[in-house]
C-alpha cells in the first residue's frame, strides 16, 4: 500500500478532516437514496464528478431514473438547477442567452440563458445539432459564457450532466470527439435488480420530497479542495500513464492484439481526469492517498469515451470496455 512520506501529525489531521467531510457526503448520498432505489454505481459516479467539478455523460435505456437522479442531486444541494431539453431545432442562444434591444433605454441588454446555473441537466444531448453542441465547449472547459462582446464567469460548483439514449438514433447527432473529451465520465446505466424493481413498483410516488434538507454548497467546495490534496505517489502516476499510453501504442505493452482495433487513444485530458477521479474515489473511501485499486475502479468510466475504434473493431463487435479491460488485466500494478 502506497502512502506519502510527510509529517505524521499533518497527515493525521488531513485524514481526520477527510473523515469529517465524508460525513456530509454520506448525508448527501442518503438524501439521494430517499428518492432513488438502487443505482449504486450511478450515485457513486455522480459523487466523483461532484468532487472533481467534472461533467458526466449518462447513457442508458429509457426509464432508468437518469433524469430523476440528476434532479435529486441538484435539489439536495443548496444551488441552482436548470434542465435543458435538447431538440433538433434548438439554437445556441436558447442555451447561452443573447442580447435584446430595449426600446425604452435605446440600449442592448443581455438576457442570460439557462446555462447560468450550478447544475445543468442536458437531456438527450445527442438530439441537438453540431452548432449547439459546439457552443457548449467553452462552457464545459472554461466555465464561462461569451455573449456578444462580454464574457461571464459561471459560479462554482458547475456541472453538466448530459443524458443520451443508446438505442433511439432517429433524429440524433453523434457527439464530436472534442466534446466527448470534455466529459470527465461516461457512465452506463443498467437495469435494476428484481428486488430493486419490486421496491420501485411499490413506491407510491417518484417525486422528490418538498421538505428535503439540503447540503450547504460551502461543504461541497471544501471537499473539492480536499480532493485536490489527496496524495498520488509517483508509482501511481506511472501506472496511470502506462494505462493511457497503452491505448495509443498497445504494441509497446505486449498488447499487439489490440492494435488492429484502435483508431486513436486517450488524450492528455484523459490522464488528468483519471488522476482526479482516482483521488475522488480514494476520498469516497475515506483515504488521503490513492492506491492502484482506485485507478482500476474508475478507468472504464473515465476512458471508455476517449478511445476511437476502427471499422475492424465494429465488424467484430469489439467495444472500448473490452479494450480497457484487456489493458487493465495485463498492466502490472505497482
Amino acid at each position: 500500500m502506497i502512502k506519502p512520506e510527510i509529517n505524521v501529525a499533518e497527515w493525521q489531521d488531513f485524514e481526520q478532516e477527510i473523515v469529517k467531510e465524508c460525513l456530509v457526503l454520506d448525508q448527501l448520498i442518503g438524501l439521494i437514496k430517499q428518492t432513488i432505489v438502487g443505482q449504486e454505481i450511478l450515485i457513486e459516479r455522480l459523487m466523483i464528478g461532484l468532487l472533481c467539478n467534472g461533467h458526466i455523460l449518462l447513457e442508458g435505456m429509457p426509464g432508468l431514473a437518469k433524469t430523476l437522479t440528476v434532479k435529486t442531486l441538484a435539489q439536495s444541494i443548496a444551488t441552482d438547477f436548470s434542465r435543458i431539453q435538447f431538440t433538433p431545432d434548438i439554437l445556441p442562444a436558447d442555451i447561452l442567452g443573447t442580447t435584446i434591444y430595449n426600446i425604452h433605454t435605446n440600449e442592448f441588454a443581455v438576457k442570460k440563458g439557462p446555462i447560468f446555473s450550478n447544475f445543468i441537466l442536458a437531456d438527450e444531448i445527442n438530439r441537438a445539432p453540431e452548432k449547439v453542441q459546439s457552443a457548449l465547449l467553452e462552457v464545459m472547459q472554461e466555465h464561462q459564457v461569451t455573449i456578444g462582446n462580454n464574457t461571464y464567469k459561471l459560479d462554482l460548483p458547475f456541472m453538466v450532466l448530459a443524458t443520451q439514449n443508446p438505442i433511439d438514433q432517429a433524429g440524433t447527432y453523434q457527439l464530436p470527439e472534442a466534446q466527448m473529451d470534455r466529459f470527465m465520465l461516461k457512465v452506463h446505466i443498467t437495469y435494476p435488480t428484481k428486488e430493486e424493481e419490486k421496491i420501485i413498483n411499490r413506491k407510491k410516488s417518484t417525486s422528490i420530497p418538498m421538505d428535503m434538507t439540503t447540503v450547504p454548497v460551502g461543504n461541497i467546495l471544501r471537499m473539492q479542495q480536499l480532493v485536490n490534496q489527496v496524495h498520488v505517489d509517483e508509482k501511481i502516476e506511472d501506472y496511470i500513464l502506462d494505462i493511457i499510453h497503452s491505448t495509443r501504442w498497445p504494441e509497446q505493452y505486449n498488447l499487439s492484439r489490440l492494435q488492429s482495433y484502435i483508431k486513436f487513444g486517450a488524450s492528455p485530458r484523459g490522464t488528468i481526469n483519471l488522476t482526479h477521479a482516482s483521488r475522488a474515489y480514494a476520498f469516497l473511501n475515506k483515504r488521503a492517498y490513492v492506491i492502484p485499486a482506485d485507478v482500476y475502479a474508475v478507468t472504464l468510466d473515465v476512458l471508455r469515451h476517449r478511445i476511437g475504434l476502427n471499422y475492424t473493431a465494429m465488424a467484430e463487435n469489439i467495444t472500448t470496455d473490452f479494450i480497457l479491460q484487456e489493458i487493465l488485466n495485463e498492466m502490472p500494478k505497482p
